[in-house]
């Protein structure tokens, strides 16, 4: 029997365990002698349970079983928030060998996590403001992006990839300016560097980019500037965040809500949380040594839950997006606007068969559901019109939305100019850990940090360093960008025929290519689970067919 078969039979029964039991099913993977003797997996135990192709993630009932403890038994740490940080610090301290347990009070990337420009920035204009502030500070940050922008593409290869992103020059001073930022951006990226940025003549820019403009504000295209940076699945990726975490041992539970929080009667230091499940309607109380507060632009109330008077940690901006038809941008390559009239950047970008175009940066109130308005839609759609030669019309644009980021400001300086791209850990009350700021690229070491802050808090005891630097998500191990082959030539697809019945097909190559980028190695038990259906499907209907 071949290995492909035997791979398939495996997947096919794991697919009956999971389509029998409702995908509530917890396959355990062998436990070493090792791992018994000391209480925790070991590193390498945790990376052959994460990357093992026929690991399910505990049910929704067992993972909410694992979050209600006692005083004599708490968890490690409570997570507050499931987007991109807060499944993030559940991965790893998970991954330290702590009890860890995550409640979000929607979905996981429910908010802003979900709401980005798709894009893993290296920080290049940060280094513009490096070089001509003259700014150290901003440099270190370019410096952290890079590495962590390195290490998010690493282990999440089949939802990230370099993306070239072309910046057109209307004039030959803005040829000379860009070509030299961009070489000192490859220069100091190093070997972090995804691809060399390059020159392109005004007739190379057109046929890479159909729709750019030859002529632009009464000027003629004199070329563009490409460089490269990383673009995203980012609501996938922070799902495969809440995946591996669960596989790593964490309780992650969405739609649960923490009301208010549990504080010991002498010292008054939050020992956990009373927490609804808003999808039943219960509550309960889940004890921990330490609550980390990962709510992003909601962290305030979670703050105030604690202390009424705590003063604010977030300035919000709102950050808006709108979705075009494909021939806006072709497929493979970006498009930056490098300075807009209020000195903004916007990007317009290929995504999912669309082009996606933003973002604003203007600020706003805290909202579950913000929602974008018509004259930041408007001043998207001027940006890109001057730099492009198809006619811009709103009618175009298919969808928008609008995302809270929240800026951090530490609650102890003492004037707003702690305003920051940059993250901010704090611990004003004891026993909460609050993580706000930074960006999607950074989520990695802003967990980091965050879970660093909260051992020294409760003083626990992990049995590692941390390992997220050099760790597969879910579905990234073994993925290589062939896999859609292997897709479209074992599996079907199902498609309505003329009758309206459903009925087998050829799995087309975009079918086969948005499974294995959706879900990496694990795109064959998608697909296989679908196949099983459909054999169980035509069974029934053979059998209700076949006269008795």
């Amino acid at each position: 029997m071949s290995a492909s078969a035997t791979r398939l039979r495996r997947l096919a029964s794991v697919a009956v365990a999971v389509t029998a039991c409702g995908g509530a099913v917890l396959l355990t993977p062998p436990v070493s002698s090792n791992d018994r003797a000391s209480g925790h997996p070991t590193v390498e135990s945790l990376r052959q349970i994460i990357n093992d192709p026929s690991a399910v993630v505990p049910s929704r009932t067992l993972q909410e079983s694992a979050l209600i403890g006692t005083k004599s038994g708490p968890l490690d740490i409570l997570v507050v928030g499931g987007g991109a940080t807060g499944c993030g610090v559940a991965l790893d301290a998970a991954t330290r060998g702590l009890r860890v347990g995550l409640v979000e009070r929607e979905d996981f990337s429910s908010g802003t996590s979900s709401r980005s420009t798709k894009l893993i920035h290296g920080g290049v204009r940060y280094l513009e403001k490096a070089v001509f502030g003259l700014d150290y500070g901003n440099l270190k940050l370019v410096f952290h992006a890079l590495e962590e922008r390195k290490q998010v593409i690493e282990n999440a290869p089949h939802l990230c990839h370099a993306l070239p992103c072309m910046t057109p020059c209307f004039d030959w001073f803005e040829v000379v300016y860009y070509w030299m930022g961009l070489k000192m951006y490859d220069l100091v990226a190093g070997r972090r560097l995804l691809h060399f940025s390059r020159y392109y003549s005004a007739q190379e820019s057109v046929e890479l980019f159909p729709t750019l403009a030859s002529k632009g504000k009464g000027k003629s295209l004199r070329g563009t500037v490409v460089y490269y940076d990383g673009q995203m699945n980012d609501s996938r990726l922070n799902v495969g965040l809440a995946c591996t975490a669960a596989l790593a041992g964490a309780a992650v539970l969405n739609h649960a809500e923490v009301v208010s929080f549990l504080k010991d009667e002498g010292t008054q230091r939050i020992i956990g949380a009373r927490i609804r499940d808003n999808l039943s309607g219960q509550e309960f109380d889940a004890y921990a040594k330490v609550v980390v507060n990962a709510a992003g632009p909601f962290c305030d109330s979670v703050r105030k839950m604690a202390n009424k008077d705590a003063l604010p940690m977030i300035c919000p901006s709102s950050g808006v997006h709108i979705v075009l038809p494909d021939y806006y941008s072709p497929d493979g390559m970006g498009l930056i606007v490098p300075k807009t009239k209020d000195g903004r950047v916007v990007f317009m970008l290929p995504w999912l068969g669309r082009t996606i175009a933003g973002t604003t940066d203007s600020s706003t109130s805290i909202t579950p559901l913000p929602e974008p308005n018509e004259n930041e839609i408007q001043f998207i759609l001027d940006a890109i019109c001057d730099y492009l030669n198809v006619k811009v019309r709103r009618t175009d644009v298919l969808s928008a939305w609008s995302g809270i980021r929240p800026l951090a400001v530490d609650p102890n300086a003492k004037n707003t100019e702690s305003i920051s791209r940059d993250h901010v850990v704090s611990e004003e009350y004891p026993g909460l850990v609050t993580i706000t700021g930074g960006k999607w690229t950074t989520y990695r070491s802003m967990a980091e940090d965050a879970v660093n802050a909260a051992i020294k808090s409760g003083k626990l005891s992990p049995s590692n360093e941390c390992i997220t630097s050099n760790l597969r998500l879910i579905g990234g191990d073994g993925w290589e960008p062939s896999l859609f082959t292997a897709l479209a030539q074992q599996y079907v697809r199902m498609k309505k025929s003329d009758g309206g019945k459903v009925v087998p097909g050829v799995m087309d190559t975009a079918a086969a290519k948005h499974l294995s980028h959706a879900y990496g190695t694990l795109a064959e038990r998608v697909a296989t689970i679908a196949q099983w259906e459909l054999a169980c499907q035509n069974t029934l209907d053979h059998q209700v067919s076949t006269p008795v």
